[in-house]
């Protein structure tokens, strides 16, 4: 009987294949990311048959196998309800993943008790252990994996693609080996979703990609040097578990045997002091400070007092980092001496045990220089010495796609007086986090923003950035889609990878539906809307407003028109859409004015007195509705611009403007005299907006 225990799936919830074996799906996912799991779910829910092939048993990817279940939030989740807005992570995320965030906190309670924080980290708002994050994601996949609608395949990669040949190359499989048997298997799909950690499809069928740090020439982005530097990426990390004892108590991790031996074991850059530099004055935080290594991702604790470190506390050792004032930036377990993506397996083989090696050492340096009372916890990462499955990885080979999300469009320092980065209007979701977090290996001639160009604003995910530029069926998912190397700093954190699944998922299951390729639905704006209407309608946001729920009532039509670009926040320099707030006669006519497409005209001789050319700024919009005698003045020459409209007012105009839609778009909304609120506006141009595309 399918069942999990201890966060693994049972032996007959997973599929071993023999030699030769093929299977047929809807949709394939391929890789063991976060976002693997997210599409894969994403696609079960749309009730279409999937089947998965990852290189683990777990799921979950960072917050799993790369033992990290202490998520990487932005500011903006961390948000606490006010008079003015709603929590975090009623807007910040989507339906689903607050509902995983919710079910984390129910099988970790402390000392009985439901909290925010299981684990009390000081970095991160929510922290578990690996094992509580794999049986929460474990529980919505059981009834598909009992079911057979989810094949899952473990222990295998890909090995290449079956590609179509034609005018434009279609992805009908993917070829795959078992890691430990050699059987070598095919997978048949409608679509394929490129999900691994490394950008392995890509690599596998020499698709069009970006690896390290691309020269300025390949992005354009102005802050990149003449030439790409491919070696330059983002370091990685094995985490280790490891539980505060009692003193004496400690259990030994043991010295590799390259210990202080090898160069990429360089005991200079180990520390068990978090050290913190204010006005040129250095300050020491021991290890078990309450804001010292230990306790900054904490995963478990035994009081109800977030800062007391208590023995039976287990935390994750992640980029065990801290500037150090005599000896410089000390790393830790962070391996920044090679890079992962552009070698041969053997070689990212071996750049893989030497960090591994080095997490192992890390421990070993703490245990005889200071903290002996620590116990590795393999019981929570499925290891016998509590070091990660898998190494966290941060950075992949990256398919150039439709849409490369660039600097430009995400620091905070080309957005002056703005609270959002670039609002791509083909977005399916949505992500933040506070600033470009790049990691930089050792290799020379990294790029490292500074000030305003390292600010990230809150972001978008263009459904162009998921869709490869010259091959059909396939969709980018997890670190592989349109970013640059410095955008992907900001898009890799788990919140947004979490988002980048449910994208992938979503445009992979439409695509199947409608017969047509990812690329024709991105640039077709009926099917686009349709899609963006069906995300946001399973409760995902795509555009960034703190007051408005994904459970709001009118939560799809003020998403989906906001992504239109017809009817925005009120103001650029905050994020509330003020769904209960008036609206404006202008306002409505230049909403309109977008939705039908119309130009703006400039007459010389104004209609009305109060509406002057070069005086209002939506003289052109209620021209242009004059022009087409759908508008009207108040009386005596005016048309009382800044007037609010009413909702009869709203009536009539739309029954001039789209007559035929007119009683759909007022099926939920009375034509009366009360003023027009701007969820009710976006309400009834929603209706127009559908009427005119034809969804």
């Amino acid at each position: 009987m399918v069942h999990q225990q201890n966060g693994l799936l049972s032996d007959d919830a997973l599929t071993r294949p023999e030699d030769g074996d093929t299977y047929d799906c809807s949709i394939a996912v391929i890789g063991g990311s976060t976002a693997a799991y997210t599409t894969a779910l994403t696609a079960l829910k749309l009730r279409l048959d999937v089947c998965w092939v990852q290189p683990q048993r777990v799921v979950g990817g960072q917050f799993t196998a790369q033992a990290l279940p202490a998520s990487d939030d932005g500011d903006l989740l961390r948000h606490r309800a006010d008079l003015m807005t709603i929590g975090g992570e009623e807007f910040a995320i989507s339906q689903s993943q607050r509902l995983f965030r919710k079910r984390q906190r129910q099988l970790q309670p402390v000392t009985g008790r439901l909290v925010d924080d299981p684990g009390g980290s000081w970095v991160c708002p929510l922290s578990t252990t690996p094992v509580v994050a794999a049986t929460a994601l474990n529980e919505p996949l059981l009834p598909y994996l009992k079911s057979g609608k989810l094949r899952l395949i473990p222990y295998a990669e890909p090995t290449s693609l079956l590609l179509e040949p034609g005018e434009r190359r279609r992805v009908t499989g993917v070829v795959c080996q078992d890691t430990k048997t050699k059987h070598s298997f095919t997978v048949k799909a409608s679509v394929v979703v490129e999900a691994t950690d490394f950008g392995d499809l890509l690599e596998v069928a020499n698709l069009p990609s970006r690896v390290g740090q691309e020269a300025r020439s390949d992005t354009g982005e102005a802050i990149l040097p003449e030439e790409a530097r491919p070696q330059c990426q983002q370091s990685f990390t094995f985490d280790v578990l490891v539980e505060r004892t009692r003193p004496g108590q400690g259990v030994p991790i043991g010295a590799p045997k390259e210990y202080g031996r090898v160069p990429w074991l360089n005991l200079q850059e180990f520390t068990g002091d978090f050290w913190v530099s204010k006005n040129k004055i250095w300050k020491k935080r021991d290890f078990f400070n309450a804001f010292g290594i230990f306790r900054y991702r904490r995963l478990q604790r035994r009081s109800l007092t977030k800062t007391t470190v208590s023995p039976g506390d287990v935390a994750v050792i992640n980029w065990g980092t801290s500037g150090h004032p005599q000896r410089g930036q000390c790393c830790g377990n962070d391996y920044r001496t090679g890079h992962l993506i552009g070698l041969s397996r053997s070689e990212r083989q071996q750049q893989i045990q030497r960090a591994r090696i080095r997490a192992r050492a890390y421990i070993h340096f703490l245990q005889v220089n200071g903290v002996p009372d620590l116990k590795p916890r393999g019981d929570l990462t499925w290891t016998k010495d509590g070091i990660a499955l898998e190494p966290y990885i941060r950075e992949a080979r990256r398919g150039i796609a439709m849409t490369t999300i660039r600097h430009e469009d995400v620091a905070s320092s080309f957005f002056p007086n703005q609270s959002r980065a670039r609002a791509f209007d083909d977005t399916l979701g949505i992500g933040q986090y506070h600033y470009l977090d790049l990691h930089g290996n050792l290799v020379d001639g990294h790029v490292s923003p500074k000030g305003k160009d390292v600010v990230a604003l809150p972001f978008t995910l263009p459904a162009g950035a998921l869709v490869p530029i010259d091959t059909d069926s396939l969709v980018l998912s997890a670190k592989s889609i349109g970013t640059t190397h410095i955008t992907n700093a900001a898009y890799r954190m788990h919140p947004v990878e979490w988002a980048i699944g449910e994208a992938g998922g979503f445009l992979a299951a439409f695509s199947v539906w409608t017969g047509k390729q990812p690329r024709e639905i991105v640039g077709d704006e009926s099917l686009l809307r349709k899609l963006q209407g069906f995300v946001t309608r399973n409760g995902i946001p795509i555009v960034w407003f703190d007051d408005v729920s994904h459970i709001d009532p009118d939560f799809e039509a003020i998403q989906v028109m906001a992504a239109a670009g017809i009817i925005n926040s009120e103001n650029a320099k905050n994020l509330h859409f003020r769904p209960y707030g008036s609206v404006s006669r202008a306002v409505v006519c230049t909403a309109l004015v977008n939705l039908l497409g119309l130009d703006k005209i400039n007459p010389t001789q104004p209609t009305f007195s109060d509406v002057q050319p070069g005086q209002h700024w939506a003289y052109g919009s209620i021209e242009a509705l004059k022009a087409q005698n759908m508008v009207a003045g108040m009386g005596r020459g005016r048309f009382a611009p800044n007037q609010a409209m009413t909702r009869q007012q709203l009536g009539f105009l739309v029954k001039r403007a789209m007559p035929q839609a007119h009683d759909k778009a007022f099926a939920k909304t009375p034509r009366d005299r009360q003023i027009v609120q701007r969820r009710d506006l976006s309400r009834v141009f929603y209706a127009l907006l559908k009427a005119k595309l034809g969804i």
